[in-house]
């Protein structure tokens, strides 16, 4: 049996691969499906869970990888996603790293697959499937909830520039699920500059601050609530943008917006 990577790459299973990650949603993903084992490298971001990871190499960040701590560890398999890794060191890793698997859920459903390439690859298959059980469980009740009024929410991820998401990610396709969509800025890129005008604030009906990869904190909340007059919120980025394991716990933070009712 093969398994289908984002690009289309098979890969067979292999239960003696020695893996480095390159994706911290997803390096978590691997110690909760029994593999931790396996993971000899993981990014500097990669951080939960924390005292299984502590016990892995780091091999940099998500960008910025050191190329001969990462030879030296002899993997058989480099997990990297379209998003947070640059192509030419994929590229580069690629020169002795046999195996390359390339990911890209930009969907909450797609953590099933997520799951499911992981677990096929790896030879964790029942454990994938139990995970995917949970998820399953997790999705029903968020969708079980009485649909709320839609909102316009303005998602903020950086400030100095201020920076926000466009519809095309993860996030906006999780907001999605409660009827909360994304402000249409610039088509072009998928993390979008912007400006505070009166005509932006206009048409949104609140904002949420993320705690990543800008640490806003509820005193950046509180000033800008003040200055632009629209309600505005400090919300996990881990539960909004990380998928892997942390989606089932990011559907049931979800869940909890949706109910609190007064939000926007």
């Amino acid at each position: 049996m093969h398994f289908l990577d984002a690009i289309g790459t098979q890969h067979k299973p292999d239960p003696a691969a020695r893996i480095v990650s390159l994706v911290p949603s997803i390096t978590e993903l691997l110690c909760d499906l029994g593999l931790a084992g396996q993971v000899v490298g993981r990014t500097g971001f990669c951080i939960h869970p924390a005292q299984q990871v502590a016990a892995i190499a780091k091999i940099g960040g998500t960008k910025d990888v050191n190329l001969e701590k990462i030879r030296k560890l002899a993997p058989t398999h480099l997990v990297v996603n379209i998003d947070e890794n640059e192509k030419p060191t994929v590229e580069a890793l690629a020169a002795f790293v046999p195996n390359i698997i390339v990911t890209h859920p930009v969907a909450p459903r797609d953590n099933l697959a997520l799951a499911r390439l992981m677990g096929g690859i790896f030879c964790a298959g029942d454990k994938a499937d139990a995970w995917c059980a949970d998820f399953e469980a997790e999705y029903a009740a968020l969708q079980a909830l009485p649909k709320g009024r839609p909102a316009t929410v303005l998602y903020c991820i950086w400030q100095d520039p201020w920076m926000s998401i466009s519809a095309d990610t993860y996030i906006a396709r999780m907001m999605a699920e409660i009827g909360w969509r994304v402000p249409q800025l610039d088509d072009t890129v998928r993390y979008p500059r912007f400006t505070w005008s009166e005509e932006l604030v206009a048409r949104i009906d609140g904002v949420l601050l993320s705690t990543e990869p800008y640490r806003f904190t509820e005193v950046h909340a509180d000033a800008l609530e003040k200055q632009i007059g629209k309600p505005v919120y400090l919300v996990d980025g881990e539960m909004m943008s990380w998928y892997g394991s942390r989606s089932v716990a990011g559907l049931r933070y979800l869940r909890a917006m949706a109910e609190s009712a007064s939000m926007f």
